[in-house]
């Protein structure tokens, strides 16, 4: 198929690359030209701006957006759609909240114009091994996308999720998970880490990878991190990022009275990983000397 690509960064690039390796036509586009330029050399058609790109799909168009959710999604999308015209159809593949899907599907469609929300997993390996893919729209707009979604996914990766939004929803609800899984890999790792025992950490995670009931792919990077940074993983510092889902998935837990402990610990510890101090954590060790002397740190 040919089908236009914004967004060249570490999972669009590769995205594309994965697609033209599978004889798909790409015309790509990103707001700094010399990502566009580079892939270029690789096999894709460039664009070098939004009017470009839309001329040079062929109709109904097919233009797959991967930039960073929020504002830079809404307004790629929203450019996008004054180029577009009946019958084309985007591709939001980020990691948007499911309620702005259901919005722009909404807005899009009084126009024409389709809309498909595409929740990709894989990060950085999903041109080795494939994107998994969790795809929400209207089946008439999905199912002529196909051959995309099975090149880009592995064996078994691809489901249409249902109704527009569907698809984020499930990523969110993904990551979430991810979150958890994270967490309890971390607290484990620090307990060993603490341990009186000489252990090697390293060989201990690529031991856990065969026959163990917790072996993951992400014990795997465990491994991988492991070896390539050492036991201290000296020069990473213990501050931790989110890019939102697993805000969404609390949220959502809460608004569907679902109890997710553990998931929500898991946000939370990654808000605590930023702080070197909190006024938190002064007032239990203040608390702990008053009520049995027990020693405090000075700062």
């Amino acid at each position: 198929m040919r089908l236009g690509f914004i967004g060249l960064g570490r999972m669009g690039a590769n995205m594309v690359r994965r697609l033209l390796r599978d004889h798909h036509e790409i015309v790509a586009y990103n707001r700094t030209p010399e990502r566009t330029r580079e892939i270029m050399a690789e096999g894709a058609e460039g664009a070098f701006s939004i009017e470009e790109l839309v001329a040079s799909l062929p109709k109904p168009r097919i233009v797959w957006v991967m930039v960073p959710a929020g504002d830079a999604t809404e307004a790629q999308i929203q450019e996008l759609a004054e180029h577009l015209e009946p019958g084309d159809t985007i591709v939001d593949g980020g990691n948007t909240n499911f309620h702005d899907d259901v919005r722009r599907h909404g807005d899009l469609k009084a126009k024409g114009i389709g809309y498909v929300d595409a929740g990709t997993s894989g990060g950085i390996w999903g041109l080795q091994v494939g994107y998994a893919l969790m795809v929400g729209g209207d089946p008439e707009t999905v199912q002529p996308l196909e051959p995309v979604f099975h090149s880009l996914a592995p064996e078994g990766g691809y489901l249409h999720t249902g109704a527009p939004g569907s698809g984020h929803y499930v990523k969110m609800v993904h990551n979430g998970i991810e979150y958890g899984l994270m967490q309890a890999y971390a607290e484990g790792f620090e307990i060993l880490h603490a341990s009186d025992y000489t252990l090697d950490l390293a060989k201990i995670s690529e031991t856990w990878e065969h026959g163990s009931v917790i072996r993951s792919w992400l014990l795997e990077l465990m491994t991988r991190a492991l070896k390539a940074q050492g036991q201290e993983l000296a020069g990473i510092k213990g501050w931790v990022a989110d890019s939102g889902e697993g805000r969404w998935t609390v949220q959502e837990a809460m608004d569907l009275d679902v109890p997710a402990p553990v998931i929500t610990l898991a946000l939370q510890t990654r808000f605590r990983s930023r702080q070197d101090d909190t006024y938190t954590g002064k007032v239990l060790a203040a608390l702990r000397n008053e009520f049995g002397g027990h020693a405090v740190k000075p700062e």
